[in-house]
C-alpha cells in the first residue's frame, strides 16, 4: 500500500506542474501541427500531369503521314495534343525556350523525338505512346506485305491486348505528413520523460526530504518502486493524451493496431525513465545530468527523424540513424499501422527493455551503496 500512495504522490506532483503540461501535451501538440502543416507537400506522392503540347514536322509518306494524324487524333484524347508545324519554324528551339513540350520529326526513316529535362516526366510520357505508334505501325506494314487481308484481324488483336502491365513498388498505404509527425512527436516527448526521471530522487535531496524518507518505516526499496511506478504512469498518461488528440482531433491515423503501438510507446516510456534515472547517478551533478540528457535526446531526435523524414541514408548517416532509438521504434510502429506487421514491435520492445535493464541495474548498484537516496 505504500508503495501506491508514493506512486499517487509522484503522479499529482507531475501534473501539478505547468512545466510538464506545457512539455509533455502543448509541446508536441502544437509542434504537431506545425510540421504537419508545414512540410506536407514533402509527403505528397502524387503528381499532377497538365496538358502536354508536342510539335512536329511531317515530310513522310501518305500512308505514315494519315497513319501518323490518326494517331494524333486519338492522342488528344488524352491530353497530348500534336500541332503540326510548318518548315519555317525551329522546333528544337521552341522546346528550348519551354514553348512546347517536345518536338518530333517524322520523314520515311523514322521517328525522331527532341525533348529538354524540365519535361523529363512529359518526354517519357511522349516517347512511350510514339514507341507503341511506331511498333504498331510496323507490325502493320510487315502484315501487309504478306497477306493485307490479315491486316484487319491483326490490328484488332493489338488493340485488345495489355502489353505493359502496371505494378506498384510503393504502398499507397503511406503516411501523410500529419500521421507521420503524430507517431514522430509522440515517440520524440517519451523521451522528454528521462528530465522527470532524472530529478525523481535527486530532487528529494535538493529539498533536504531523502533523510525523512530513509528515517520513515519504509524500505529505500519501497520508496524507489513506488517513485518509478509514479513516473512511469504519468509519463504513460502523458503519451496516451497526446496519442488520442492526435487521432480524434489531427485525424491522424493510428492503424487497426493500437494495442500493439502504445505497448512499443510504453517499452519506450519504460526506457527513458530508466536512462534519466541512470544518468542522474552517473553524472556528478544535476546540471551536467541535465545537460547529458538534453543532447541525447536532441541527437536522437535529430537522427530519429523527429523533425524530418530521413529516407534511405546510407554509409555513416544509415549507422548514426539507427543508434537512435526513435529511428527503431517510428519504423515499427509505422510498419504496424501502414503494413499490419505485428512482428515489427518485438525488436524494439526488446531494445528497450533490454536497456532499461542496463540503467536500472546502474541505479540499484548505485543505490545501494549510498546511505540516502
Amino acid at each position: 500500500m505504500t508503495v501506491f500512495n508514493i506512486a499517487w504522490k509522484e503522479i499529482k506532483q507531475n501534473f501539478r506542474d505547468f512545466h510538464t503540461f506545457v512539455f509533455m501535451l502543448a509541446f508536441p501538440i502544437a509542434l504537431m501541427l506545425i510540421l504537419g502543416t508545414a512540410l506536407s507537400n514533402a509527403f505528397d506522392q502524387k503528381i499532377t500531369v497538365n496538358d502536354i503540347n508536342v510539335i512536329y514536322k511531317d515530310t513522310a509518306g501518305p500512308q505514315l503521314s494519315s497513319s501518323f494524324q490518326a494517331f494524333a487524333k486519338e492522342t488528344g484524347k488524352s491530353g497530348v495534343h500534336f500541332k503540326k508545324v510548318s518548315g519555317t519554324v525551329d522546333g528544337k528551339n521552341e522546346v528550348k525556350e519551354n514553348n512546347a513540350t517536345a518536338y518530333v520529326e517524322i520523314t520515311d526513316k523514322g521517328i525522331e523525338l527532341y525533348g529538354n529535362n524540365r519535361n523529363s516526366i512529359e518526354e517519357s510520357i511522349t516517347q512511350g505512346m510514339l514507341t507503341a505508334f511506331a511498333d504498331k505501325y510496323n507490325v502493320a506494314v510487315a502484315v501487309a506485305s504478306v497477306d493485307a487481308s490479315k491486316l484487319g484481324s491483326v490490328m484488332k488483336e493489338g488493340n485488345n491486348r495489355d502489353f505493359i502491365k502496371e505494378r506498384s513498388l510503393k504502398s499507397a498505404n503511406q503516411p501523410g505528413s500529419m500521421d507521420y509527425y503524430a507517431i514522430a512527436m509522440s515517440t520524440m516527448i517519451a523521451l522528454y520523460g528521462a528530465f522527470y526521471a532524472n530529478s525523481l530522487l535527486r530532487a528529494e535531496r535538493v529539498r533536504n526530504t531523502a533523510l525523512r524518507l530513509v528515517a520513515a518505516p519504509i524500505s529505500k526499496g519501497e520508496i524507489f518502486l513506488g517513485k518509478i511506478l509514479g513516473c512511469l504512469t504519468a509519463n504513460s498518461l502523458c503519451i496516451l493524451a497526446v496519442v488520442a488528440f492526435s487521432h480524434f482531433v489531427y485525424k491522424a491515423n493510428w492503424g487497426e493496431h493500437i494495442g500493439i503501438v502504445l505497448l512499443v510507446l510504453l517499452s519506450e516510456v519504460i526506457l527513458a525513465v530508466s536512462f534519466g534515472l541512470g544518468i542522474s547517478y552517473i553524472a556528478k551533478t544535476g546540471e551536467s545530468s541535465r545537460m547529458i540528457i538534453m543532447i541525447v535526446i536532441q541527437i536522437s531526435s535529430f537522427f530519429g527523424g523527429a523533425y524530418f523524414k530521413i529516407e534511405n541514408p546510407t554509409g555513416i548517416m544509415n549507422v548514426i540513424t539507427h543508434l537512435s532509438p526513435l529511428t527503431w521504434i517510428n519504423q515499427a510502429i509505422t510498419k504496424i499501422v501502414y503494413a499490419n506487421d505485428l512482428g515489427a514491435a518485438i525488436t524494439p520492445i526488446a531494445l528497450n527493455i533490454g536497456i532499461s535493464i542496463l540503467f536500472l541495474a546502474i541505479t540499484i548498484v548505485s543505490l545501494q551503496r549510498r546511505e540516502g537516496l
